[in-house]
Protein backbone atom coordinates (compact mmCIF):
# COMPACT_ATOMS: atom_id res chain seq x y z
CA UNK A 1 0.00 0.00 0.00
CA UNK A 2 1.19 3.48 -0.90
CA UNK A 3 0.39 6.25 1.61
CA UNK A 4 1.03 9.95 1.00
CA UNK A 5 1.56 12.13 4.07
CA UNK A 6 1.40 15.92 4.29
CA UNK A 7 1.70 18.45 7.10
CA UNK A 8 1.73 22.24 7.41
CA UNK A 9 -0.48 22.81 4.39
CA UNK A 10 -1.03 26.48 5.32
CA UNK A 11 -3.40 27.33 2.51
CA UNK A 12 -1.89 25.29 -0.37
CA UNK A 13 -5.24 24.09 -1.72
CA UNK A 14 -3.80 23.96 -5.23
CA UNK A 15 -1.17 21.37 -4.33
CA UNK A 16 -3.43 19.58 -1.86
CA UNK A 17 -5.85 18.64 -4.63
CA UNK A 18 -3.20 16.39 -6.23
CA UNK A 19 -1.42 15.27 -3.04
CA UNK A 20 -2.91 11.77 -3.19
CA UNK A 21 -2.23 11.15 -6.89
CA UNK A 22 -0.88 7.61 -7.21
CA UNK A 23 -1.60 6.79 -3.55
CA UNK A 24 -4.14 4.52 -1.88
CA UNK A 25 -4.74 6.95 0.95
CA UNK A 26 -3.72 10.41 2.19
CA UNK A 27 -2.71 11.33 5.74
CA UNK A 28 -2.74 15.00 6.76
CA UNK A 29 -1.03 16.07 9.99
CA UNK A 30 -2.63 19.48 10.27
CA UNK A 31 -1.95 23.20 10.13
CA UNK A 32 -4.32 23.74 7.23
CA UNK A 33 -4.89 27.46 7.57
CA UNK A 34 -2.49 30.31 6.83
CA UNK A 35 -2.70 33.05 9.45
CA UNK A 36 0.76 34.57 9.00
CA UNK A 37 3.33 33.72 6.35
CA UNK A 38 6.87 34.25 7.64
CA UNK A 39 8.27 33.80 4.11
CA UNK A 40 5.85 36.09 2.26
CA UNK A 41 4.46 38.69 4.65
CA UNK A 42 1.77 39.73 2.16
CA UNK A 43 0.04 36.36 2.51
CA UNK A 44 -2.29 35.10 5.24
CA UNK A 45 -5.24 36.28 7.27
CA UNK A 46 -3.27 38.89 9.23
CA UNK A 47 -1.98 40.60 6.08
CA UNK A 48 -5.40 40.39 4.41
CA UNK A 49 -6.93 42.30 7.33
CA UNK A 50 -4.14 44.77 8.14
CA UNK A 51 -1.81 44.95 5.15
CA UNK A 52 1.79 43.85 4.58
CA UNK A 53 3.39 46.76 6.43
CA UNK A 54 1.65 45.82 9.66
CA UNK A 55 2.43 42.16 9.05
CA UNK A 56 6.12 43.10 8.61
CA UNK A 57 6.09 44.84 11.99
CA UNK A 58 4.24 42.06 13.80
CA UNK A 59 6.49 39.33 12.41
CA UNK A 60 9.61 41.32 13.28
CA UNK A 61 8.50 41.69 16.91
CA UNK A 62 7.72 37.99 17.23
CA UNK A 63 10.96 36.96 15.53
CA UNK A 64 12.86 39.13 18.02
CA UNK A 65 10.90 37.40 20.83
CA UNK A 66 9.35 40.71 21.90
CA UNK A 67 6.07 38.95 22.54
CA UNK A 68 4.51 41.50 24.88
CA UNK A 69 5.12 44.27 22.33
CA UNK A 70 3.77 42.08 19.55
CA UNK A 71 0.59 41.40 21.51
CA UNK A 72 0.13 45.09 22.31
CA UNK A 73 0.68 46.00 18.66
CA UNK A 74 -1.82 43.41 17.44
CA UNK A 75 -4.40 44.44 20.07
CA UNK A 76 -4.34 47.94 18.63
CA UNK A 77 -4.92 46.59 15.13
CA UNK A 78 -7.78 44.33 16.19
CA UNK A 79 -9.37 47.22 18.07
CA UNK A 80 -9.47 49.20 14.82
CA UNK A 81 -11.92 46.73 13.30
CA UNK A 82 -15.68 46.90 13.67
CA UNK A 83 -16.76 44.83 16.67
CA UNK A 84 -14.82 42.00 18.30
CA UNK A 85 -11.81 40.47 16.59
CA UNK A 86 -12.96 36.85 16.55
CA UNK A 87 -15.82 37.19 14.01
CA UNK A 88 -13.34 38.66 11.52
CA UNK A 89 -10.90 35.80 12.12
CA UNK A 90 -13.63 33.17 12.01
CA UNK A 91 -14.93 34.34 8.64
CA UNK A 92 -11.43 34.26 7.16
CA UNK A 93 -10.67 30.83 8.64
CA UNK A 94 -14.01 29.48 7.42
CA UNK A 95 -13.26 30.64 3.86
CA UNK A 96 -9.86 28.90 3.94
CA UNK A 97 -11.31 25.68 5.36
CA UNK A 98 -14.05 25.64 2.71
CA UNK A 99 -11.43 25.78 -0.05
CA UNK A 100 -9.02 23.34 1.60
CA UNK A 101 -11.53 20.62 2.45
CA UNK A 102 -13.05 20.89 -1.02
CA UNK A 103 -9.56 20.16 -2.38
CA UNK A 104 -8.74 17.44 0.19
CA UNK A 105 -8.64 14.03 -1.56
CA UNK A 106 -10.40 10.96 -0.24
CA UNK A 107 -9.88 8.69 1.52
CA UNK A 108 -7.94 10.81 3.98
CA UNK A 109 -7.04 10.46 7.66
CA UNK A 110 -6.51 13.78 9.39
CA UNK A 111 -5.43 15.22 12.70
CA UNK A 112 -5.13 18.82 13.87
CA UNK A 113 -2.11 21.09 13.93
CA UNK A 114 -1.50 23.78 16.51
CA UNK A 115 -2.61 26.38 13.93
CA UNK A 116 -6.04 24.82 13.47
CA UNK A 117 -9.49 25.43 14.94
CA UNK A 118 -10.90 21.92 15.55
CA UNK A 119 -14.51 22.97 16.15
CA UNK A 120 -14.64 24.51 12.65
CA UNK A 121 -13.63 21.36 10.76
CA UNK A 122 -16.97 19.53 11.02
CA UNK A 123 -18.88 21.84 8.69
CA UNK A 124 -16.43 21.17 5.87
CA UNK A 125 -15.64 17.46 6.13
CA UNK A 126 -16.72 15.25 3.24
CA UNK A 127 -17.40 11.55 3.02
CA UNK A 128 -14.07 9.75 3.23
CA UNK A 129 -12.46 12.30 5.56
CA UNK A 130 -11.64 10.64 8.89
CA UNK A 131 -10.49 12.89 11.76
CA UNK A 132 -8.59 11.22 14.62
CA UNK A 133 -7.04 12.79 17.72
CA UNK A 134 -5.88 10.54 20.52
CA UNK A 135 -7.30 7.64 18.49
CA UNK A 136 -6.16 4.73 16.33
CA UNK A 137 -7.20 3.07 13.10
CA UNK A 138 -5.96 0.31 10.79
CA UNK A 139 -4.49 1.24 7.42
CA UNK A 140 -2.91 -1.37 5.15
CA UNK A 141 -2.84 -3.93 7.93
CA UNK A 142 -0.91 -1.66 10.31
CA UNK A 143 -2.15 0.14 13.40
CA UNK A 144 -1.87 3.93 13.10
CA UNK A 145 -2.21 6.30 16.03
CA UNK A 146 -2.99 10.01 15.72
CA UNK A 147 -2.20 12.83 18.17
CA UNK A 148 -3.13 16.35 17.10
CA UNK A 149 -2.34 19.86 18.28
CA UNK A 150 0.70 21.34 19.94
CA UNK A 151 2.00 22.40 23.35
CA UNK A 152 1.76 25.79 25.06
CA UNK A 153 4.05 28.49 23.64
CA UNK A 154 4.44 32.26 23.64
CA UNK A 155 2.84 32.26 20.19
CA UNK A 156 -0.56 31.25 21.63
CA UNK A 157 -1.74 29.46 18.52
CA UNK A 158 -5.33 28.14 18.49
CA UNK A 159 -4.86 24.46 19.37
CA UNK A 160 -2.18 24.38 22.07
CA UNK A 161 -2.61 22.06 25.05
CA UNK A 162 -1.14 21.65 28.50
CA UNK A 163 1.57 19.00 28.67
CA UNK A 164 -0.60 16.68 30.78
CA UNK A 165 -3.54 16.86 28.37
CA UNK A 166 -1.27 16.16 25.42
CA UNK A 167 0.42 13.26 27.23
CA UNK A 168 -3.00 11.76 27.97
CA UNK A 169 -3.73 11.59 24.24
CA UNK A 170 -0.41 9.89 23.58
CA UNK A 171 -1.22 7.40 26.35
CA UNK A 172 -4.68 6.78 24.88
CA UNK A 173 -3.13 5.84 21.53
CA UNK A 174 -0.91 3.24 23.18
CA UNK A 175 1.19 0.81 21.16
CA UNK A 176 0.97 1.32 17.39
CA UNK A 177 2.96 0.54 14.26
CA UNK A 178 2.91 4.15 13.03
CA UNK A 179 2.47 7.17 15.30
CA UNK A 180 1.23 10.28 13.45
CA UNK A 181 1.55 13.63 15.25
CA UNK A 182 1.73 17.25 14.29
CA UNK A 183 4.69 18.06 16.56
CA UNK A 184 7.95 16.07 16.80
CA UNK A 185 9.29 14.10 19.74
CA UNK A 186 11.40 16.20 22.09
CA UNK A 187 14.77 15.80 20.36
CA UNK A 188 16.80 19.00 19.76
CA UNK A 189 17.91 18.13 16.23
CA UNK A 190 14.29 17.55 15.19
CA UNK A 191 13.09 20.78 16.83
CA UNK A 192 15.55 23.37 15.58
CA UNK A 193 14.38 25.48 12.63
CA UNK A 194 17.47 26.55 10.69
CA UNK A 195 15.76 29.52 8.99
CA UNK A 196 13.78 30.87 11.94
CA UNK A 197 16.83 30.11 14.12
CA UNK A 198 14.81 28.87 17.05
CA UNK A 199 13.73 25.66 18.73
CA UNK A 200 10.08 24.72 18.37
CA UNK A 201 8.36 22.77 21.14
CA UNK A 202 8.37 18.99 20.91
CA UNK A 203 6.70 16.38 23.06
CA UNK A 204 8.45 14.47 25.81
CA UNK A 205 5.41 12.17 25.93
CA UNK A 206 5.96 11.19 22.29
CA UNK A 207 9.65 10.57 22.93
CA UNK A 208 8.82 8.43 25.96
CA UNK A 209 6.31 6.46 23.88
CA UNK A 210 8.98 5.87 21.22
CA UNK A 211 11.40 4.50 23.81
CA UNK A 212 8.70 2.42 25.43
CA UNK A 213 6.80 0.96 22.45
CA UNK A 214 9.22 1.33 19.48
CA UNK A 215 6.76 1.91 16.61
CA UNK A 216 8.05 1.40 13.09
CA UNK A 217 7.58 5.10 12.30
CA UNK A 218 6.80 8.41 13.93
CA UNK A 219 5.57 10.90 11.34
CA UNK A 220 5.22 14.62 12.09
CA UNK A 221 5.66 18.14 10.73
CA UNK A 222 5.52 21.51 12.54
CA UNK A 223 9.21 22.44 12.11
CA UNK A 224 9.38 23.92 8.62
CA UNK A 225 13.16 23.88 8.02
CA UNK A 226 14.48 21.30 10.48
CA UNK A 227 18.13 20.75 11.28
CA UNK A 228 17.42 17.02 10.94
CA UNK A 229 14.45 15.83 8.90
CA UNK A 230 14.75 12.24 10.09
CA UNK A 231 16.38 10.28 12.88
CA UNK A 232 16.35 6.70 14.09
CA UNK A 233 15.65 6.04 17.76
CA UNK A 234 16.12 2.35 18.40
CA UNK A 235 14.02 0.62 15.73
CA UNK A 236 11.82 3.70 15.20
CA UNK A 237 12.29 5.93 12.15
CA UNK A 238 11.28 9.49 13.08
CA UNK A 239 10.41 11.49 9.94
CA UNK A 240 9.49 15.12 9.39
CA UNK A 241 7.21 14.74 6.37
CA UNK A 242 7.97 18.26 5.18
CA UNK A 243 6.59 21.75 4.95
CA UNK A 244 3.85 21.14 2.39
CA UNK A 245 3.15 24.83 1.76
CA UNK A 246 6.73 25.28 0.53
CA UNK A 247 7.30 21.91 -1.13
CA UNK A 248 3.89 21.11 -2.56
CA UNK A 249 4.65 17.37 -2.63
CA UNK A 250 3.80 14.68 -0.07
CA UNK A 251 6.05 12.29 1.79
CA UNK A 252 5.60 8.76 0.45
CA UNK A 253 5.27 5.82 2.84
CA UNK A 254 4.98 2.30 1.46
CA UNK A 255 3.66 -0.39 3.81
Amino acid sequence: MRIHVVSDVHGRADALASAADGADVLICLGDLILFIDYDDHAQGIFADLFGQENADRFIALRTEKRFDEAREFSRGLWASLDGDAWPHIERAVDRQYAELFAAMPTPAYLTYGNVDVPRMWGAHLREGHHVLDGETTEIGGLRFGFVGGGLRTEYRTPYELDDDAYAAKVEAVGEVDVLCCHIPPDVPELLYDTVARRFERGSRAILDAVHRTQPKYVLFGHVHQPLASRMRIGRTECVNVGHFRARGVPYVLTV
